[in-house]
């Protein structure tokens, strides 16, 4: 794999294992969500529909924060004329992945303070959301999703650490991509669509499991970059 390849992988990595960070954070949103949506468009092809549109306004909040991430850290690293500049932070991309993989192990929650810093501004956004309501077609969900993909998440700002590094507008949107397309099995459980792939998603061994791989991931990033230096 590549590097690039193995940043995406990293990325898809841990929408996926983060899954019971999703459940804790997203479950009142899902909830939410449901008690929205009308009684007469509560059938399954219909929920199917309103979280779909939901989630792919999630992922593209997420998108546009890796851009915008990306874009700008490039443009400063690009005027700073430093050559180690964007090595410095793919350094601190593999530092954040590995700290990802301690909190997802259980071993160390450091990632939690991010959360907290970003939870300050939450409170100007989240008002957005209640002019969404109520949602009379699966497209209303769309713009909900968008608002809703600012929530204050450790996973999130740790991944848009990846996205400063990608050196591009354009790679720090993929790897969100991949990052939101990873957590779309947990958010689509937590619509009550896939109870089983919802016991699956919770197991504490394919947690510790993912949070192994992401690890090998964190330090073969950090091995990567510290040679380059």
């Amino acid at each position: 794999m590549t590097p690039v390849n193995l940043d995406l992988f990293g990325a898809l990595l841990m929408g996926l294992a983060g899954s019971s960070h999703c459940f804790a954070m997203c479950g009142g949103v899902s909830a939410a969500l449901s008690m929205a949506i009308a009684p007469h468009q509560q059938r399954l092809g219909q929920r199917f529909a309103y979280l779909l549109c939901y989630n792919l306004g999630r992922i593209v909040s997420y998108m546009l924060a890796g851009a915008l991430v990306g874009g700008v850290l490039a443009s400063m690293v690009s005027l700073s004329a430093s050559r180690h500049a964007m090595l410095w932070l793919q350094l601190l991309a593999g530092l954040m992945m590995l700290a990802i993989a301690l909190y997802l192990a259980g071993w160390w929650h450091g990632v939690l303070v991010i959360e907290r810093l970003g939870a300050r501004l939450w409170p100007y956004i989240k008002p957005l959301a209640g002019r969404c309501l109520p949602l009379r077609s699966p497209l209303a969900a769309l713009p909900f999703g968008m608002v809703w993909g600012w929530l204050p998440c450790g996973l999130v700002y740790s991944m848009l650490t990846w996205s400063a590094a990608s050196g591009s507008a354009a790679g720090g949107a993929l790897i969100m991509l991949c990052f939101g397309i990873g957590t779309l099995p947990t958010l689509f459980a937590l619509g009550g669509l896939a109870d089983r792939l919802r016991y699956w998603l919770t197991l504490k061994s394919l947690r510790l499991g993912s949070a192994l791989l992401l690890m090998l991931l964190a330090l073969h990033t950090l091995w990567r970059t510290l040679g380059a230096l």
